[in-house]
């Protein structure tokens, strides 16, 4: 069913709505550019990682605020990209401040300087509404940062803005179109913009595909990161379930949503694993060349067939794979059709409560999901002008999370997903983690058909909650396409070392061509 393949967690058009074009205008005029004394060209701020970053702001050939300054710009002049709502009239302070305590010595942590989107449906305490895309949580201003973005702002980060998303997460229609939403229009991928992004974490792949800002956050309930992270041909990661935060993120499902970053490196991602994880336990020391040594990688024979000329890159990747130390075995995940049908079935009711939960502690006029789709319908013209709110309706007609019809479908999704699926495909072919193509290339941005999804790897990792990588492995026609890798619960490290030894030894980052 489409709408399990690009939820988000806790979602596209040729044209834009009035509101998008309003708050374009307000984004330009937020921007607030200052005159800077810029010293270098602009295209050398570019592709920068963060170790790149701090070692400009120690030899004093570059300051957070003109890094930020640089970002704010090129959010500017490529606002038909869609991939940003609103920009933090406070970055500029916020870098300054961060400015004036490296010049004492005394830097924040490891993101100290970076600026980093947050998709639109995470909370902050800056003067940026929560939208979920949509117009009717515009006037929703948190009074408190999410936990995640406390912790950011702990670590360092410049706060830049927010992103544009596939509105309520993908979560309305089965016919949506991925990063379009009422308040920011359609996102486009910058490969080809008349192709998708993918979504729901549409505009922060994009963001930091086309170098729009250093770092991004997503989030998942089921391939949010991961289809627009591979589409946009960047790095994606979405931890195991629970190990990042998820106070202050407008929910889909409490059982599966969760935060993760989005990078153009796999040492970057890893960085902002770091600084998002509760825990904040160390990752770097996994960012080792010959990480796929003695691994052992089950390639899973039936999450690919769906996109020929995909296949034939991943068969590429399977061989570097191999050349850089891992063995090769195959298998087959069990139990997708059944996953599918549980997954869907708690999706429903946990959205019908968990965004309840969420309408209670906002000064919005609206409490229950009834009353959103009530208001949607008032506001057709901005919000309905290409596809409906038939998931919305569907969810609105379950009960409570008592039911047993809940309980059986949540207890069968994790158990089918998780130790029936994953565990069981690795310990059947003695792999170490998992592998596959992430989905296809994008395909065009369709108004009347909506998505043309033809397939992917997100669902086995998303419902059991463990843990999903993708990095780029190469191009179709010029789009890039993702290599996936995901294991057992907790497995972050293993991924990590398998992923950085693959970046290092084939470098498939090539940035659009804006």
């Amino acid at each position: 069913m489409k709408a399990l393949i690009c939820l988000c967690a806790l979602g596209l058009i040729l044209g834009c709505s009035q509101p998008a074009e309003q708050n374009k205008k307000q984004n330009k005029e937020h921007l607030n550019l200052q005159e800077t004394n810029t010293m270098q060209e602009p295209s050398a701020l570019q592709e920068l990682s963060v170790a790149e970053i701090h070692a400009r702001f120690q030899d004093q050939t570059l300051t957070a605020t003109t890094l930020t300054s640089f970002y704010l710009d090129q959010i500017d002049q490529h606002q038909a990209l869609g991939a940003v709502i609103i920009v933090n009239p406070e970055a500029n302070q916020i870098a300054q401040a961060l400015d004036a305590a490296w010049q004492k010595g005394e830097p924040r942590g490891p993101l100290h300087g970076i600026p980093v989107l947050l998709k639109d449906n995470i909370d902050t305490s800056d003067k940026m509404p929560n939208t979920a895309g949509s117009v009717l949580l515009a006037k929703n201003f948190p009074a408190q940062d999410a936990t995640l973005v406390a912790q950011l702002r702990n670590a360092g980060a410049v706060i830049l803005g927010k992103s544009n998303l596939s509105e309520w997460a993908n979560f309305r229609s089965n016919h949506s179109i991925s990063g379009w939403s009422g308040v920011g229009g359609q996102t486009r991928n910058p490969y080809d913009p008349s192709r998708s992004p993918c979504g729901s974490s549409a505009g922060s792949a994009v963001a930091v595909a086309a170098n729009l800002t250093a770092l991004a956050v997503g989030t998942e309930t089921d391939g949010s990161v991961i289809c627009p992270a591979a589409l946009n041909g960047i790095v994606g990661i979405k931890p195991t379930h629970g190990t990042v935060c998820g106070a202050g993120i407008i929910p889909l499902s409490h059982s599966q949503d969760t935060a993760g970053p989005m990078a153009r490196t796999v040492t970057d991602a890893v960085l902002m694993l770091e600084a998002l994880r509760s825990d904040h336990k160390p990752f770097a020391e996994h960012l080792n060349i010959n990480g796929l040594e003695d691994k052992t990688l089950g390639v899973v024979t039936n999450l690919m067939g769906y996109h020929p000329p995909t296949d034939l890159v991943f068969e590429q990747a399977v061989a570097d794979l191999k050349a850089a130390g891992a063995n090769i075995t195959e298998c087959t995940l069990p139990n997708l059709r059944a996953i599918s049908k549980h997954e869907y079935e708690v999706l429903l009711y946990e959205f019908k409560a968990n965004i309840a939960e969420y309408l209670a502690g906002t000064q919005l006029p609206y409490r229950t999901l009834k009353d959103l789709i009530t208001a949607n319908e008032k506001n057709a013209d901005t919000e309905l002008p290409f596809f409906g709110q038939d998931i919305f309706e569907a969810a609105d007609a379950k009960g409570g999370l008592d039911e047993d019809t809940y309980k059986v479908a949540l207890a069968s999704s994790k158990r089918l997903a998780g130790p029936e699926s994953i565990d069981a495909a690795l310990a059947a072919c003695g792999a170490d983690i998992l592998i596959a193509p992430s989905t296809s290339p994008a395909w065009k941005i369709d108004t009347i058909m909506g998505d043309h999804f033809s397939g992917g790897a997100s669902m086995a990792a998303a419902v059991s909650g463990y843990p999903h990588m993708t990095l780029p492995m190469g191009f179709v026609a010029g789009m890039p396409v993702g290599l996936s890798l995901f294991s057992a619960r907790d497995s972050e490290a293993e991924l990590i070392e398998a992923a950085y030894a693959y970046e290092q030894a084939t470098q498939h980052r090539s940035p659009p061509k804006l």
